[in-house]
């Protein structure tokens, strides 16, 4: 199944009951984490090296256990050997900080 990209005026956005995510991946790094928004995108560190996408699979399964689905419910949309990714999260269980406040603070304007 191919996903059309979803421009978005943030790094965030609801395609339903999926979510919709830009990243601004950064292989390599000390520890697995969410950063903060940088412009449209979610920055995202993870400890994998960048060489055939496996830093873009690990990115998968540590924001797979973030956001409570499976490594299955995350589809790369592009960015796949790239730090500039759009994610599709299907039914996410989590929201991590950062887009649970961005998306509230959307919702009220």
């Amino acid at each position: 199944m191919t996903h059309k990209r979803l421009a978005m005026n943030s790094f965030c956005a609801w395609d339903g009951d999926t979510l919709v995510l830009n990243i601004l991946g950064t292989p390599s790094a000390k520890k697995d984490a969410i950063g903060k928004a940088k412009g449209k995108q979610l920055k995202v560190s993870v400890t994998a090296t960048p060489v055939g996408g496996r830093a873009t699979d690990h990115m998968v399964r540590f924001l797979a256990k973030e956001f409570g689905v499976t490594a299955n419910d995350i589809v790369v949309v592009f960015g796949r050997f790239n730090v500039n990714k759009q994610l599709r999260i299907h039914s996410p269980k989590n929201l991590p900080a950062v887009i649970n406040k961005h998306l509230s603070q959307e919702a009220k304007s």
